[in-house]
């Protein structure tokens, strides 16, 4: 069985489970997340979230907490394998960059001791070579100390590889925001339509003036240890905050949506063939393709990115991870 902390589980109004699982978890430390239709994405947050409209996906199995950096461990242990972030830079890929940038790092968020403009992220973010997931900050600093915190500095390429390794995939956006709402179809949030009801925290996100104020209501300043907070009806920690999650779906601006017909809803839906960006696989590849990221993070605050809900979306260049992106995995039943 896991040893990794469960945290206390909030129910705080409690979905129906509407379809039973098939058999036994694959793996201990994941729960079902049973199949069904609901309403994805929202049409009175963000543009990008719109529209809202119907979805099936069936059952599947997901892990209840994000991967830890004592899992990663284990899995690099067992295969010698180096994250992107480690990797020497090929410059012909990043034409016009600096080339001091261009030697292995990845972004730090780096909390400003004065106010600055919400326009310029660069005001927050750092490109710090040395830093990847063993080294969280730079050279200098460790993991030691966080195993049990989700594993960062994280590319799409290095999740995949740990997932192949673990006998898991990653879950699709639709997949993952039906996990996410934990049965509370339409809410605001996981754990329904209030931010921190009777004054609880209920995720791990930032309090007051970002970049600059954080007032740590919810004791944390960066990211937290796995199942620190309640879990959403599906037993599932840290949902929503502490690090940003990878999807498989490619990014797009808005979803596709569909007629609201019974007829016309799409089942197990994915994203564009194609990433955005690629007009036609004959030609170069105009940008860096994304893909989708959910859950929002610590740093997700009411005056900057209020993406602490399921239907919040954002995207990611897949060459790169940051100091607040992690991911968990699903396994889809083959005997479905």
């Amino acid at each position: 069985m896991s040893t990794e902390p469960l945290g206390e589980a909030a129910n705080l109004e409690t979905p129906p489970r509407e379809q039973p699982a098939p058999c036994e978890a694959p793996f201990p430390d994941m729960v079902w997340i049973p199949g069904g239709t609901y309403w994805m994405g929202s049409d009175t947050h963000y543009p990008e979230e719109k529209p809202a409209h119907q979805v099936t996906v069936t059952g599947f199995w997901m892990d209840t907490h994000l991967v830890t950096n004592a899992r990663f461990a284990r899995f690099v242990e067992a295969t010698g394998y180096v994250t992107l972030a480690e990797r020497p830079l090929e410059p012909g890929d990043y034409p016009g960059a600096d080339p001091a940038l261009l030697v292995p790092g990845a972004l730090v968020f780096q909390q400003p001791d004065r106010r600055v403009s919400l326009d310029d992220f660069s005001r927050w973010w750092a490109y710090v070579p040395g830093a990847c997931w063993k080294h969280p900050e730079g050279p200098g600093s460790t993991w030691g100390g966080r195993e049990q915190f989700p594993v960062v500095h994280v590319a799409y390429e290095d999740v995949e590889a740990y997932c192949g390794w673990a006998g898991r995939e990653l879950p699709t956006e639709a997949e993952w925001e039906r996990a996410a709402r934990g049965g509370l179809d339409r809410k605001s949030y996981a754990w329904g339509d209030l931010l921190s009801p009777e004054g609880r925290m209920m995720a791990n996100t930032w309090q007051g003036q970002f970049p600059m104020h954080n007032l740590l209501e919810d004791g944390y300043a960066g990211t937290s240890p796995v199942g620190a907070f309640p879990a959403n009806g599906y037993g599932l920690f840290d949902i929503i905050g502490n690090v940003w999650e990878w999807t498989t779906d490619w990014y797009q601006d808005r979803h596709q949506g569909n007629t609201g017909k019974a007829c016309c809803i799409p089942v197990n839906p994915r994203g564009p063939a194609r990433p955005e960006g690629t007009a036609d696989p004959r030609t170069p590849r105009v940008k860096i393709p994304r893909r989708v990221l959910k859950g929002g993070s610590h740093l997700c605050a009411p005056n900057y990115c209020q993406r602490y809900r399921p239907a919040a979306r954002s995207p990611q260049a897949v060459d790169s991870g940051a100091s607040h992106i992690g991911f968990r995995c699903i396994v889809r039943p083959p005997f479905q």
